[in-house]
């Protein structure tokens, strides 16, 4: 079995590269993830792992070798220095893997029911709201989750340790505003935008057929965009002082009532 001591090997600066570097990780069509339950994730969803390190002092070769079963993949050891300089956290288990992206066109994707329920987000900023939104879609076994002009990649190391692997769970799609609204149109599926103007209540909304529920960013919203092609503008009635929550839990109140119509 291979192993690596140095800080200094070329693998580890390439792993440090796709951390750090979206860029390098759409260029080599290559991400990091860390820890077992999220590799356990990763293989249930059919990615596909290049190599996979391990600190012997943490994990035994014998569990990486169960971890794997019978996948192919390429196992070396590596120094507690190596893993202590390559971890994104120190508490991943020892298990650091090096997996191939998936291709999150819209045109890959598709739904596992006739009438999908879907989560459209536009221009999410920040990691761990992405981690929580795909934690959520989880939850509520979404049919997909499409991120309308994405500010990072699916892979950034953020948005992987904030999903707890939700990342792997869902199917995942990306596109621009433009594309997703003319994809969910020719599905006919009913487009259904959280909004603070010309809106009606949430839970008197109809999601029993094929429906979209869109959010947008906590500051600024949806753009005019969706909202000229939304079939309802939805709002969840607030009894305090401000007038918006954060958009994963705005996300998950709607999901669950339009789950709750589907009788699950």
């Amino acid at each position: 079995m291979k192993e690596i001591s140095s800080v200094q090997n070329p693998l580890v600066k390439q792993i440090l590269h796709l951390k750090d570097k979206s860029r390098e990780r759409r260029k080599s069509g290559l991400f990091i993830l860390e820890g077992i339950r999220e590799t356990q994730l990763a293989l249930k969803g059919s990615y596909e792992l290049d190599t996979l390190l391990f600190n012997d002092e943490i994990i035994l070769e014998k569990e990486v070798e169960q971890l794997l079963g019978n996948n192919k993949t390429q196992i070396i050891k590596i120094s507690k220095e190596v893993y202590q300089k390559i971890a994104y956290r120190q508490t991943t288990e020892g298990v650091i893997a090096i997996a191939k992206s998936k291709n999150h066109s819209l045109e890959k994707l598709q739904f596992k029911n006739k009438n999908p329920l879907i989560l459209v987000a536009e221009a999410p900023e920040k990691p761990g709201n992405i981690g929580a939104l795909l934690r959520t879609a989880d939850a509520a076994n979404l049919d997909a989750v499409i991120i309308a002009n994405p500010k990072s990649d699916m892979y950034n190391p953020n948005i992987l340790r904030s999903s707890v692997g939700c990342v792997f769970t869902n199917a995942i799609a990306t596109g621009t505003t433009s594309e997703i609204i003319d994809f969910l149109q020719k599905k006919d599926i009913s487009i259904n935008c959280a909004a603070l103007s010309a809106s009606v209540n949430y839970s008197t909304v109809n999601y029993s057929k094929a429906t979209a529920i869109v959010v947008g960013t906590e500051a600024t919203g949806l753009s005019d965009e969706w909202l000229e092609a939304s079939n309802n503008n939805i709002i969840i009635p607030m009894k305090g002082e401000i007038d918006s929550m954060n958009v994963s839990v705005s996300a998950a109140i709607i999901i669950f009532e339009a789950l709750r119509q589907r009788g699950f």
